[in-house]
């Protein structure tokens, strides 16, 4: 199980036909608890997708009820008739689940844009009803529906004292972040209210999704949505359930970095000696979306001249001539110049660590993100076919 860990939900994931493979694409999550309340994370490309328009809306009316995820189509660019179709789909949750209303339905959409024409509405509306009936306390079937490119699942659990946290996520290729990146829907059975699941959520993100930098490219379908039911009945401590809730973030994004699309190298960045963490950030966010710094560690190249090459494009305080530079542990460039040989560093393991110290304060950040390879561009230029 994932999202139905915690107490007062129950979810399920069908096969509706919007993947010529015929696997599942078509999910829904329940929220059955005594308590309800959400919160919501959105993109924020300027380019948004009908069901983050929709969101959007639903969000601002209080606590949601039920959020729909289709992969197979994005539902993007397609206009009123577009809009529409989410409009329909919420409709169709709300009437089949019962003692809801459409206004408390989120819907998400993940796939092609461009894609939502009425053979893709039909498909969803009309298997809402089978998608309701399928809805168990014990499903396993949601995770794979919301799939794309991706070629695992990613779910997470955390069990706290009375209370759990469940997740899943989608992701693998247009990971960089915008407040979120990619879907992800969280539950919890802990009894808060929206204004700290908001607290919490945007904290979790922040330190987690917003660090994922895999290909620089941000979508306008992403999407982090956390559901309380309440039904555990325990209020547990602010700071307990944070930690916990940026602790099951985190390791989505780990996951979400380890099924990015065509990359055979995990990088994180860690940058240290931060005057600040926006900084800390800044720097390795500009190596992260270097693509000479990424297409030399496709070659198991330990190239440091481009991370200080990089680096020096930001506006973060610190003085390029008194940075070092290690690669998986092996100081290369110490104080702005040449270190130990670079022979001495391997970078075959598909795990990557790149240490900064930029000697500048006390601040430290963490980017993760992936080589560039020549699977990526493959995939990536057969995408729509």
């Amino acid at each position: 199980m994932s999202v139905t860990a915690p107490q007062g939900f129950t979810s399920a994931g069908i096969a509706v036909g919007l993947k010529s493979t015929g696997k599942p694409d078509l999910a829904l999550v329940v929220n059955d608890g005594p308590e309800p309340a959400s919160a919501v994370v959105f993109t924020s490309n300027r380019a948004q997708a009908n069901p983050i328009l929709w969101s959007r809306k639903v969000a601002q009316n209080g606590p949601a009820r039920a959020i729909i995820l289709n992969s197979g189509g994005a539902n993007c660019f397609t206009g009123d008739f577009g809009y529409e179709t989410t409009r329909l789909t919420a409709e169709a949750v709300a009437a089949a689940i019962g003692d809801a209303d459409a206004e408390q339905i989120l819907v998400c959409s993940t796939g092609l844009i461009g894609t939502g024409d009425q053979a893709f509405r039909d498909k969803i509306v009309s298997n809402v009803p089978s998608l309701a009936a399928a809805l168990a306390a014990d499903d396993t079937t949601a995770p794979a529906a919301i799939l794309t490119t991706d070629s695992v699942e990613k779910t997470a659990v955390h069990v706290g004292e009375g209370w759990t946290i469940g997740a899943m996520a989608k992701g693998a290729g247009m990971l960089a972040p915008g407040l979120a990146t990619m879907l992800v829907v969280i539950t919890t059975d802990a009894l808060l209210d929206g204004d700290a699941l908001d607290r919490a959520l945007r904290r979790a993100t922040g330190a987690s999704f917003d660090r994922l930098d895999s290909d620089g490219c941000m979508s306008t379908n992403d999407q982090v949505t956390l559901l309380a039911s309440g039904a555990s009945g325990v209020v547990p401590d602010a700071d307990a359930f944070a930690d916990a809730l940026a602790a099951v973030c985190d390791s989505l994004a780990a996951q979400l970095q380890a099924d990015a699309e065509g990359a055979s190298h995990d990088i994180d960045i860690e940058v240290r000696g931060a005057a600040s963490e926006a900084d800390a950030v800044e720097v390795g966010r500009s190596v992260a979306r270097n693509n000479l710094f990424k297409a030399a560690i496709f070659g198991n190249d330990p190239n440091w001249g481009r991370v200080l090459a990089a680096i020096g494009t930001t506006e973060a305080a610190f003085d390029p001539y008194q940075v070092d530079v290690s690669f998986n542990g092996v100081r290369l460039c110490h104080a702005g110049g040449p270190d130990r040989p670079v022979e001495e560093c391997d970078l075959t393991p598909r795990r990557t660590h790149v240490e900064i110290d930029l000697f500048s304060g006390d601040h430290t950040a963490t980017i993760r993100t992936n080589d560039l390879t020549h699977d990526y561009v493959h995939e990536n230029s057969a995408y729509s076919s």
